[in-house]
């Protein structure tokens, strides 16, 4: 992701500023900055969108953008399919409380389990730390969370053991491979952080500061915003930029499914009065708030990785990546750890399902997110809301269903290839390019179809088939369409009515 010219205007003012410590001085700190190159744009003339994707992700180990998450106690279910995605990266949630539950007495077998069947898939592990609440932050739980009961996490009372600790994480789990590691997990909502912003800041400066005196070529993304947050933030940008009207559009478009399900939090939106109405709400409040720390320590290189999660309508993707372009410094990676479907009691079959699936996730990587991991693989029929809220890839004994057979198919044509956006001809898409070979997943975005003439070396199919070679006009509609052949996509598509 790259920036527009010019400093962004703070997120907030007023009552949310946010009084904030400078940032710890590290490697790639405000003092000696090393971003990653940008991706370039593509230069084909018809086929160039608002921005290039990247190419194989800079994380060691990492071939293509396509992953998922799972729930490792019902790992062994899910093995055969995710052998498909090697290549592809996943991340696991630690929190000190779960690991040292008695001071001085660490265990950290469950996780080292983790790490080498995730390196045994040929997956790369990414870790999510946490705190939890125990002897080490003092305090009781105020949320308790699933099965596993997790609970929120607090401030530790002692930063330099809480910097040990970390330092011990990143030691123990480098020979696995592992190189990112997020500080936390959606601190914008109290059920998973009890501070302060100001608190999560430090939190996250001391992290920075073990994670890279352990790892100096390790990583470190920030908590992971949640998906609700980051369409208010979108709202919330385009209000202060005097685009009131532009800021409804997008709520409109980012909450298409979601309205009503959290009170007054998703209120339905008619006007921009109802919107700063929403967007002043206590929660929503407390939601920028973190979004204005979370980019603050982007701007300083205290954080070198944004993470994203996104579980809307697919629809809601183009607002989101302006947003993203906007307010992520030149270099700095962005990366989707979390993107699912959340729509309760939705009743899309699952062919629809899946191709809203592949929508969302293209347009992501086409856009510039480096990786794009779904949540969940399969959802868990035990859990508390008793129904399948976030869509899952694969039933819950691991049988495959459209959705995951789609996403196997994406990760097997991004092995190892470039990323472009394609907007040509009413279509929307991307073009994955691998030496000379093209893949191209497209649909149209303007409610017709698109023709593609047959031609030499031109194979086709829908996503997640081996494409076959087109002995007739190849249509493009509204579901999406794999077509494989060489050459630049703008020569491929030149001949499309």
């Amino acid at each position: 992701m790259t920036r527009r010219p010019g400093r962004r205007a703070p997120l907030l003012a007023g009552a949310l500023a946010l009084a904030l410590a400078a940032g710890v001085a590290c490697s790639d700190g405000p003092s000696s900055p090393t971003p990653r190159p940008t991706p370039s744009t593509s230069t084909s003339t018809s086929t160039t969108g608002p921005t290039a994707g990247p190419g194989p992700s800079a994380t060691p180990g990492v071939r293509n953008p396509f992953g998922a998450h799972w729930d490792w106690s019902r790992h062994e279910s899910f093995v055969p399919y995710l052998k498909q995605l090697s290549g592809s990266a996943t991340y696991h949630e630690l929190s000190w409380c779960d690991i040292e539950k008695t001071q001085g007495s660490p265990d950290f077998s469950a996780v080292d389990r983790i790490a080498r069947e995730s390196r045994g898939l040929g997956i790369t592990l990414h870790l999510k730390i946490r705190t939890g609440v125990c002897w080490a932050t003092g305090g009781t739980a105020q949320h308790t969370r699933g099965q596993a009961n997790k609970t929120e996490s607090a401030m530790p009372r002692d930063l330099a053991a809480y910097q040990g600790f970390v330092r011990d994480v990143v030691r123990r789990y480098a020979p696995y491979g592992v190189r990112e590691y997020a500080i936390e997990n959606e601190v914008n909502a109290p059920q998973y952080w009890a501070g302060s912003p100001a608190d999560y800041r430090r939190l996250v400066t001391s992290a920075a500061e073990a994670i890279r005196s352990a790892d100096p070529q390790a990583r470190v993304v920030d908590s992971g915003i949640s998906s609700v947050a980051y369409g208010m933030g979108v709202a919330d940008r385009l209000v202060r930029a005097g685009r009131p009207d532009e800021a409804v559009a997008a709520y409109r478009a980012y909450f298409p499914r979601r309205v009503g399900t959290r009170g007054r939090q998703i209120p339905a939106v008619d006007g921009p009065e109802q919107l700063r109405t929403a967007l002043a709400t206590e929660q929503n409040a407390r939601n920028l708030a973190f979004l204005a720390v979370t980019e603050e320590l982007l701007d300083e290189r205290v954080v070198g990785v944004r993470q994203l999660h996104f579980y809307e309508h697919f629809a809601g993707v183009p607002v989101l990546l302006d947003y993203l372009r906007e307010q992520t410094p030149a270099g700095v990676p962005v990366q989707a750890w979390e993107v699912g479907q959340f729509w309760r009691d939705g009743d899309g079959d699952a062919a629809s399902r899946a191709d809203e699936m592949v929508k969302a996730v293209v347009q992501l990587v086409a856009g510039g997110v480096e990786q794009v991991l779904w949540l969940p693989l399969a959802y868990n029929p035990n859990n508390r809301q008793g129904s399948e809220v976030r869509y899952g890839l694969l039933d819950p004994d691991g049988t495959v269903r459209p959705a995951g057979v789609r996403l196997a198919g994406l990760a097997l044509a991004a092995e190892d290839a470039t990323a472009e956006p394609v907007t040509a001809k009413g279509l929307t898409g991307v073009a994955f390019r691998r030496g000379e070979l093209t893949t191209l997943v497209l649909w149209s975005a303007s409610g017709g179809s698109v023709s593609l003439p047959a031609a030499p070396g031109l194979d086709s199919g829908p996503v997640g088939t081996e494409p076959r070679r087109a002995a007739g006009p190849v249509t493009i509609g509204a579901e999406p369409v794999l077509i494989r052949s060489t050459g630049d996509p703008a020569a491929i598509l030149a001949p499309a009515r």
